[in-house]
C-alpha cells in the first residue's frame, strides 16, 4: 500500500492509503481528524474547507496523492496554533457573534473566512462586502448576516 506523508496542524505524518482516497477521509477515518465535514463530496457546500498551504481547499475533492510532504494541512483543530492562541480570532469572533446554530457547516464557514481575510490583507486592503460575497460555503440554518459580521469584526483584529 502506497504511503503518503504531509504536514497536519504543525505536526509530520504518514499514512498508508490508495492514491485515490480523498484527502477529508485520510483526516477524518485514519486521522481521528474531524473537524473538516462531509457534506456534498463534490466540493460545493465546502463543509470540508480546510487550508493546504494557506489556502482554503475542499479536501473532499482532493486525493491524498496530490498532497506531498512539504504540503501543510491545518485543519479547525490546528488553525489556533497558527496565532499561538487557544482561539483564533475568527473563532472568538464566531462566539462573540453567536453565529452558531447548529454547528455542522462552522468549521468549513471559518476557514474559508480566514483565508479570505489573509487573502484580502495581502493585497493589502480592508475586506468589503464583495469580497464576503466570493465566499460559497452553505449554512443550512441561515445564518449568514451574522457570518459577515463575524468576519468583519474578525477581520479587524487579525
Amino acid at each position: 500500500m502506497p504511503t503518503h506523508t504531509f504536514r497536519l496542524n504543525g505536526k509530520q505524518i504518514t499514512v498508508e492509503v490508495e492514491d485515490d482516497v480523498r484527502l477529508l477521509w485520510v483526516l477524518r477515518d485514519l486521522l481521528g481528524v474531524t473537524g473538516p465535514k462531509y457534506g456534498c463530496g463534490i466540493g460545493v457546500c465546502q463543509a470540508c474547507t480546510s487550508h493546504v498551504n494557506g489556502k482554503a481547499v475542499n479536501i473532499c475533492s482532493v486525493p491524498v496523492s496530490r498532497i506531498g510532504p512539504d504540503d501543510e494541512v491545518t485543519t479547525i483543530e490546528g488553525l489556533p496554533a497558527t496565532v499561538g492562541r487557544e482561539l483564533h480570532p475568527m473563532q472568538e469572533a464566531w462566539l462573540e457573534q453567536d453565529v452558531a446554530q447548529c454547528g455542522y457547516c462552522q468549521p468549513g464557514q471559518i476557514m474559508s473566512a480566514v483565508a479570505k481575510v489573509r487573502q484580502v490583507r495581502a493585497e493589502g486592503r480592508e475586506i468589503t462586502d464583495a469580497d464576503l460575497d466570493e465566499l460559497r460555503n452553505i449554512c443550512r440554518c441561515g445564518t449568514y448576516s451574522r457570518i459577515r459580521e463575524a468576519i468583519k469584526s474578525a477581520a479587524d483584529k487579525m
